[in-house]
Parts: C-alpha cells; sequence; structure tokens
C-alpha cells in the first residue's frame, strides 16, 4: 500500500522514515488559517483533517493509506501556532523560559483497500519543560530562523533541543507525528503497522 504524509513538514517525514516506513510527502495546500475550532485539541483534529482529505482527494489509487497532521502548542490556555515574526518568536521565547506547555498534534488517517475507505481521528498530547533562557540565547535561537515556522516557535529536534528540560508523554509527537497513536490508529483501521515496514 502506499503511505502517504499529507504535509510539507520535513521533520515528521524523518521520523516516519526513520522509523523503517517508506511515505511519500504531498503537500495539501489546505489554508490553515481559514480553520477555526473552540479547543486547540479540536482545531489540530480539524487541521489533520482537511490536509489528510484533501491529499486524499487528488489520489485516485485503490490502495492506500494518507496520513494527515498538524500541530500546535498551548502555553496559559493561549494556542501558539507558528511565529511567523521575529518580535512575535521573541516574546514567546520569553513566555516559554522556565515555564511548561502542551504540545498537541492532530491525526487523521484514511486508509482505501479492497474497495472501501475508512478513517479515523485522533490527537495526542506531550507537556513540554523548558528551560530558563538568558537573553543572548533568545538572540542566538532566533538568527537561526527555526522558531519562526513551528508549533509554539520551537522545535525539539533541533536547535531548540537544548531548552526543553523534560518532556511528559511521546516525544514523537513534539516533531510532529505521535509513533504509538499512529500504530494504534492503523491497527484499528486493519492495517498491521508492522506491515508498512
Amino acid at each position: 500500500m502506499r503511505l502517504i504524509l499529507a504535509s510539507a513538514s520535513p521533520a515528521r517525514l524523518k521520523v516516519l522514515r526513520d522509523a523503517g516506513l517508506r511515505p511519500e510527502a504531498v503537500v495539501s495546500g489546505v489554508d490553515e488559517q481559514a480553520i477555526s475550532a473552540p479547543t486547540p485539541l479540536a482545531l489540530v483534529k480539524a487541521l489533520a483533517k482537511a490536509k489528510a482529505e484533501a491529499v486524499a482527494s487528488t489520489l485516485p489509487d485503490t490502495d492506500l493509506i494518507v496520513v494527515g497532521c498538524d500541530s500546535v502548542f498551548e502555553h496559559g490556555g493561549q494556542v501558539f501556532g507558528k511565529p511567523q515574526t521575529l518580535q512575535r518568536a521573541r516574546e514567546r521565547c520569553r513566555q516559554l523560559s522556565g515555564r511548561s506547555g502542551l504540545l498537541h498534534t492532530g491525526h487523521h488517517l484514511i486508509v482505501r483497500k479492497g474497495g472501501s475507505e475508512t478513517s479515523s481521528n485522533e490527537s495526542a498530547t506531550t507537556k513540554v519543560h523548558f528551560g530558563v533562557f538568558g537573553d543572548a540565547e533568545i538572540e542566538a535561537y532566533l538568527a537561526t530562523g527555526e522558531p519562526l515556522q513551528v508549533a509554539g516557535g520551537f522545535t525539539f529536534d533541533g536547535y531548540g533541543g537544548a531548552f526543553v528540560a523534560a518532556l511528559e508523554g511521546d516525544h514523537t509527537n513534539v516533531i510532529g507525528i505521535s509513533l504509538p497513536l499512529l500504530r494504534t490508529m492503523l491497527n484499528e483501521l486493519d492495517v498491521p503497522y508492522h506491515s508498512l515496514w
């Protein structure tokens, strides 16, 4: 079966490939700003579903798996998406210094096989504890450009990993796709995870 990752994220693609899977990446083109929801968990699930459905609609394959994901970071009741600007990224680093927040990732799977289609929509949450950032560290981190295009303004698998003091929950979820949740969802849709190795 073809395994399609409906995401432009090189980090998600790397996690899957490092886990022995062979996904193809197809960018959904979904306008993330056009989607809203009442809670962070509802938002990531809605975004993941929109991405997976948009990509699946372009593929005529009868046997395939499409995985859509999206992540947001929640701190103090606020949702932190991608900062987009240096000033916003700087403010977020200061807000997160010495504190904790929740990284939510929505996962939507569409499985086509044997002439039928099934789907599943779930989310995973990991609590992220940050160390204290000094002003010079914040400016050096901003200069890498990394925090501008990632949920919450930090990454666990890049420069930002040095600022993460501890995690409660799945570490792959913080990178953008929870392998334990993916395995559970695939098994529930009658696709043994190990069959994709």
